[in-house]
């Protein structure tokens, strides 16, 4: 299973919601460099960049972030956040971005989300699946769908869709552990590469989440607070 620390940017700084609350910030550091180097200093390869700017303008905003963090580190870095259209696709990958995460348009225009799979293939285009009470959430979390979360990552997948990250939004940032029925649920279907994220806490939820056939798990508030060390990250790794 991937180790994926996430870092999410709003103004360029690294800062986490609760919940995707916009209201809910707390700046961690102002310098996401800073935050990209020391996971890779304890031996950790992935990152998943978050351009919450992006998210709720409805475009990429923090593509600079990227860029530096691309530039500075060796971290196989999927961003997310904002990407609605080819030119977004473009500046993120033309930045560094070994993946991408499109969610919002994955809802609102399957047919860009299946030309990007094919344009690009299905390794470097992840399925976005955030979802409150199983209905899939758009826009930065702001705007509620009534797609079902299960039927709308089979559907992909059977279209060409090699990874998803599910997100269940009532449990991120709160520490309170992950949506294991959900992923329990999903997994049940063998051919759906599933990226858990939202609400880990502690390493034993990793190690369950490992257990359970999760392709990877990224992990948010636990690293910032303390509830896992990055040395357990490590080790695991």
């Amino acid at each position: 299973m991937r180790i994926i620390p996430a870092i999410d940017i709003i103004e360029g700084k690294c800062v986490r919601l609760t919940k995707g609350d916009y209201n809910q910030q707390k700046t961690y550091n102002e310098n996401p460099l800073e935050v990209a180097r020391m996971f890779e200093d304890f031996g950790i390869n992935y990152l998943h960049l978050v351009d919450l700017n992006g998210a709720k303008a409805g475009q990429i905003v923090n593509y600079k972030t990227l860029e530096l963090l691309a530039a500075k580190t060796k971290l196989n870095i999927d961003f997310g956040g904002g990407i609605k259209s080819l030119n977004d696709v473009e500046t993120a990958f033309n930045a560094g971005a070994k993946q991408i995460t499109v969610g919002s348009i994955a809802v609102q225009k399957p047919e860009l989300m299946l030309e990007w799979l094919n344009q690009f293939g299905a390794d470097k285009i992840i399925l976005g699946a955030d979802c409150k009470n199983r209905k899939i959430a758009t826009n930065g979390w702001l705007e509620n769908s009534e797609l079902d979360v299960l039927s709308f990552i089979t559907e992909y997948t059977e279209k060409g869709t090699k990874y998803s990250i599910v997100t269940d939004i009532d449990k991120d940032g709160m520490l309170s552990g992950p949506a294991f029925g959900l992923y329990e649920e999903i997994l049940s279907d063998n051919k759906i590469q599933l990226i858990a994220s939202g609400g880990i806490t502690t390493i034993q939820d990793l190690i369950l989440l490992k257990e359970m056939g999760c392709e990877g798990a990224i992990i948010g508030k636990a690293i910032y607070e303390g509830t896992i060390k990055l040395k357990e990250l490590s080790e695991l790794c």
